[in-house]
């Protein structure tokens, strides 16, 4: 599923995104430490896409100036206000992750309990410590992301997602940055649930996004079904008159 984050300052500005976003997402994201003065109530008043609810702390790449109570107290809010998922980081104080726990349990709301490390992806070892540390939240989906600063690293961390299905637990897995852009094409086809991309990259989220036609055109490439419909009608997804032989030719 492809998730669009919503990165406006402004409650109407975040309106228009979400209008625009509906057409390509299978999911939005509300990135409400981005947002000044926001208006949850107006946000998912007029949803059409299931929604994700993220409050992120800045010791995680967000921008909540706040307390620790007053950041989860919006999640609550969201929560109360019928999102269908919130965003709980790993690190929140227990207290006040049981908090939000109860609240879903009244409401309905799933629960994605993340985990992100902008530095590094550490040893398999520590990264399925944190996979435990997660599913002890007992969420409906455990979120790990970390930075990637070469091939090995994105195959470490995209080998969490076999290990946490095994395990009965829906995941999410894929690296940030440059390198670890081509997790996050592999990570859905190996079992990831859900993929981040913007509408545009000046509305990234996180480094290394790609926007979600990029996602879609190549998601589109990989689908079988999709892939056979193409030969048969001869579309290959090249330009007219830029068939493989005609390339080769070129460079004859």
């Amino acid at each position: 599923m492809i998730c669009i984050p919503i990165t406006a300052a402004q409650t109407d500005e975040a309106l228009a995104m979400m209008e625009r976003a509906d057409a390509l997402a299978d999911l939005i994201e509300l990135r409400v430490d981005r947002m000044k003065d926001v208006k949850l109530e107006r946000l998912l008043a007029v949803r059409r896409t299931p929604v994700i609810v993220t409050n992120r702390r800045r010791e995680e790449g967000g921008d909540f100036a706040g307390t620790e109570a007053e950041r989860t107290d919006l999640l609550a809010e969201a929560a109360r206000l019928g999102a269908d998922y919130i965003d709980i980081e790993m690190g929140t104080a227990p207290v006040l992750k049981e908090d939000l726990r109860h609240i879903c349990s009244l409401t309905g709301t799933k629960r994605i309990a993340s985990w992100h490390d902008f530095l590094e992806t550490p040893s398999t070892e520590i990264l399925k410590g944190k996979l435990a540390e997660g599913i002890a939240d007992v969420p409906a989906i455990v979120k790990m992301v970390t930075h990637a600063v070469d091939d090995a690293d994105c195959l470490r961390l995209l080998q969490m997602i076999p290990y946490a299905r095994g395990k009965g637990q829906a995941v999410i897995a894929f690296c940030m940055g440059n390198r670890g852009r081509f997790s996050r094409i592999m990570a859905p086809l190996i079992g990831s649930l859900i993929s981040y991309a913007p509408l545009e990259l000046e509305g990234a989220s996180a480094p290394g996004q790609l926007t979600a036609c990029r996602m879609r055109r190549i998601f589109r490439c990989l689908d079988d079904d999709s892939l056979v419909e193409d030969e048969r009608s001869g579309n290959t997804g090249l330009p007219v008159g830029d068939s493989s032989k005609e390339r080769m030719d070129k460079h004859a």
